[in-house]
């Protein structure tokens, strides 16, 4: 076994709205992103779908230290006490890992 530091993890997450959701989605998301670098992490990229029904709403990239800053944030108490706010907007989440 290493004692080499992890490396940085990269991700990549897809956003849909419920129905009619995608601005109460996008109030959320303005919320909690803003924890991240609270927690060494960045948001690399936000981008928006315009006119894409069936596509994702939302499409953000971030950038993580390490397993113990994204764990760090995705535990973060006032993120997760946002659960009602984020199950009432969001329908369907994919993350996962990318290079950039």
């Amino acid at each position: 076994m290493s004692d080499a530091p992890e490396g940085p993890i990269r991700l990549c997450c897809l956003l849909w709205a419920h129905e009619g959701e995608a601005e109460a989605l996008h109030a959320y998301e303005d919320r909690v992103l803003k924890l991240i670098s609270e927690h060494g992490g960045e948001v690399v990229h936000r981008a928006f779908a315009e006119n894409a029904p069936g596509q994702p709403d939302e499409v953000q990239l971030f950038r993580f230290p390490n397993q113990a800053s994204l764990d760090a944030y995705l535990n973060d108490e006032r993120r997760t006490a946002l659960g009602a706010e984020r199950d009432a907007a969001v329908a369907r989440t994919e993350l996962f890992p990318v290079r950039f």
